[in-house]
């Protein structure tokens, strides 16, 4: 497999840069502009005075000299906002015309493409975010999920592609980038082996993946991938744009055993055809060693290797500081063998670190999250995104500050799951709770609301998406979980024991705020 360069990328670049100036200058509407920009990784933002650039991360993998980029754009074009992403990349937003262009182009150089990063083509590859040194994990999954993301840049150009095509891939039961309901996800196994699914999603109609392949070699996954494709070229709906989802494809096949079938009769002739996919990656052992300093936390987490440690920071809503951002940046450039990974829950881990270097980063990364409810999820939300529907943002942080204010207990609510609209990029379908920008009627007029969802779970072997309970009102969802978490806490339990003991508590405690 030639692997595409980068750089090679900057010869489509020069029509960006002519229609997104075609844009600023009022002569392309909004519509036209983003089918267009979204091959690029880019779009205006709501009200179509600044745009957002989505940097891909393949496989949530942040190199110190990625992150170096990154915190060097944000200084030089006074870059406002940023935003950790469920699919583990980075947006840069409330760029102008030449900061996106000009940031588009110079990420090449870094080894950052943007392209194909929204639109009708393969995004982001994801990855468990600490494959290679989670203790318990079944094997480091991440060389193979790259190997991947390269695979899949030969795509972007391709023709009759499903309107996103998400991979992931995952190294244990854990199963944070539901490698299970995927469009196409690979779950490791004990024996060094994958089980492949398909066909998987969520958003409108959501879907579990269906399991097509098992104990498939590492080396063989490029087949699997081809074979997405010409399945879906022979099978998916490319003229309607709804459903221009892998997932409807199960249904056109006569559900989960005709799909499989029809996958794998794609998968006979790629392997048929004589094209040579196999790969081979190198393994990369982590050497470093600790420096007998003990930390402990509850942002720390021991790897695998002795001595090392992980440090988790999540910002609020998944939108760092800026300033700590880089001051991040420039820290790990001293420690070896540093970097950051990105995870689908808007959380950075920052690994391979001794007993002294995580303390450093600890205090680098002081004043985000520090319960499981504060690193919650949400999408950028309505107030920037052009089809996002409530400002999801803006509830997590009321939701935030009514919860510090009533000094609940810290295991007194669980992370809960953010979208503003039911394209589900705050994932609310998988959350323990989650909600989605809705509307509600109050004397005859539409006030903002959003959809309760309860129960979703992603871990794989029990997989279910939330159930709908009804809609609430915005201004609500700050006082039901205030309430919620005092009920829990009354009881001596955290949430999930509680849960376990009172199955139906959320929905009574929930009951008059839906009605």
């Amino acid at each position: 497999m030639n692997k595409i360069a980068p750089q090679s990328w900057k010869q489509d670049l020069p029509e960006f840069q002519a229609r997104t100036a075609a844009f600023y200058a009022g002569e392309l509407d909004k519509a036209a502009y983003k089918g267009f920009s979204g091959l690029y990784g880019s779009y205006a933002q709501k009200g179509g005075k600044a745009s957002m650039l989505r940097l891909r991360m393949t496989a949530g993998r942040v190199t110190k000299e990625k992150l170096a980029f990154t915190a060097k754009a944000i200084r030089e074009y006074n870059v406002p906002r940023a935003h950790f992403t469920t699919c583990q990349t980075i947006q840069l937003h409330d760029l102008q015309q030449d900061a996106v262009c000009a940031i588009m182009e110079k990420a090449l150089d870094a080894g950052i493409v943007t392209m194909g990063g929204g639109g009708d083509f393969p995004r982001n590859v994801m990855c468990s975010p600490l494959s290679g040194v989670e203790q318990g994990e079944y094997f480091d999954v991440l060389p193979w999920a790259e190997a991947a993301g390269d695979y899949l840049m030969h795509f972007i150009k391709a023709e009759k592609m499903p309107r996103k095509l998400k991979v992931g891939f995952s190294n244990s039961p854990a199963n944070v980038t539901h490698a299970t309901y995927r469009d196409l996800g690979f779950a490791a196994r004990p024996d060094g082996k994958f089980d492949v699914y398909s066909a998987g999603g969520l958003g409108n109609n959501p879907r579990f993946g269906v399991k097509v392949a098992e104990a498939v070699e590492p080396g063989k996954i490029l087949y699997y991938i081809k074979a997405m494709w010409l399945t879906f070229r022979a099978y998916g709906n490319y003229e309607n744009r709804g459903k221009a989802r892998t997932r409807y494809m199960q249904d056109v096949c006569g559900g989960p055993e005709g799909y499989a079938k029809a996958y794998n009769e794609k998968l006979a002739e790629v392997l048929a055809s004589g094209e040579d996919l196999d790969l081979t990656v190198e393994p990369r052992p982590v050497t470093k060693t600790g420096d007998g300093v003990v930390v402990g936390g509850p942002r720390v987490i021991q790897q695998k290797q002795a001595g090392l440690y992980t440090v988790a920071w999540h910002p609020i809503g998944g939108q760092p500081d800026l300033k700590m951002l880089c001051a991040l940046s420039d820290a790990l450039a001293d420690i070896p063998d540093a970097e950051m990974r990105l995870t689908p829950n808007e959380t950075a881990f920052i690994i391979n670190l001794t007993g002294v270097e995580a303390e450093k980063v600890l205090a680098l990364t002081a004043g985000g999250a520090e319960t499981a409810f504060e690193a919650s999820v949400s999408c950028i939300g309505g107030q920037t995104c052009q089809v996002g529907m409530r400002d999801s943002q803006g509830l997590l942080a009321a939701c935030v500050a009514a919860v510090r204010e009533a000094k609940l207990p810290a295991d007194a609510l669980p992370c809960i799951h953010i979208s503003g609209c039911p394209s589900s990029c705050g994932t609310h379908q998988t959350g323990a709770m989650g909600f989605r920008g809705a509307s509600k009627l109050v004397d005859g007029k539409p006030q903002a609301a959003f959809t309760f969802f309860l129960g979703g779970n992603s871990r794989q072997g029990q997989e279910t998406m939330g159930r709908e309970l009804g809609v609430m009102l915005e201004e609500r969802i700050p006082a039901f979980l205030v309430e919620l978490g005092k009920t829990v806490a009354a009881s001596g339990k955290d949430f999930d024991d509680w849960r376990q003991v009172d199955p139906d508590g959320v929905e009574r405690v929930a009951a008059p705020y839906l009605a």
